[in-house]
C-alpha cells in the first residue's frame, strides 16, 4: 500500500520542500498529533491538520473545510513524523483533487536533521488546531 501510494508522488527532501514553500507558495501541512508536536516542536508557518481529519478539513465541498485550506491547484506538501503516514495522506489528497499533493521524504525528523527552522509548539491549546485560531479555548484550558 505504501509503495503504491508513493508511485504517483514526487516526494521532496527537506531543502526541496523549504524552497517550494518559500519560492513557489507551496503549503506545508503538518499531520502529526498534538503529542508529537508538543514533544518535538513544529515548523513555523506550517498548517496543522491532524491526519484523522485531513480529507474533510481540506475537501472544497465540505462545510467544515479549514478556513486556511489551500485550493486544489496549490502545491501541498504533507509532513508527518518520519515520512510514512504522509505518503498515504498525500495519495489520498491526490484522489480528492489536489494534483500538486506530495509529501516530505523523512518527515519532521528529516526537516529537523537538515537544520531547517523549528520552534516549540505555540501556546495555543491543542484543541484550537481543529476549531480554528479564533475559537474560544477548550473548556478547562485556562
Amino acid at each position: 500500500m505504501l509503495r503504491r501510494s508513493r508511485e504517483g508522488l514526487e516526494r521532496l527532501g527537506p531543502e526541496q520542500a523549504r524552497r517550494a514553500v518559500d519560492e513557489r507558495g507551496a503549503v506545508l501541512i503538518d499531520i502529526r498529533c498534538d503529542v508529537e508536536r508538543a514533544s518535538d516542536g513544529e515548523v513555523p508557518g506550517a498548517l496543522h491538520i491532524p491526519r484523522n481529519v485531513l480529507e474533510w478539513r481540506l475537501d472544497p465541498a465540505c462545510e467544515s473545510r479549514h478556513p486556511a485550506a489551500p485550493g486544489l491547484d496549490r502545491t501541498v506538501i504533507v509532513m508527518c513524523h518520519a515520512g510514512y503516514a504522509s505518503s498515504l495522506a498525500a495519495a489520498s489528497l491526490c484522489e480528492l483533487g489536489f494534483s500538486g499533493a506530495t509529501d516530505l521524504d523523512g518527515g519532521f525528523e528529516a526537516w529537523r536533521a537538515a537544520g531547517l527552522p523549528t520552534c516549540p509548539l505555540s501556546g495555543a491549546h491543542p484543541a484550537q488546531s481543529l476549531r480554528g485560531p479564533d475559537a474560544d479555548p477548550a473548556p478547562g484550558a485556562d
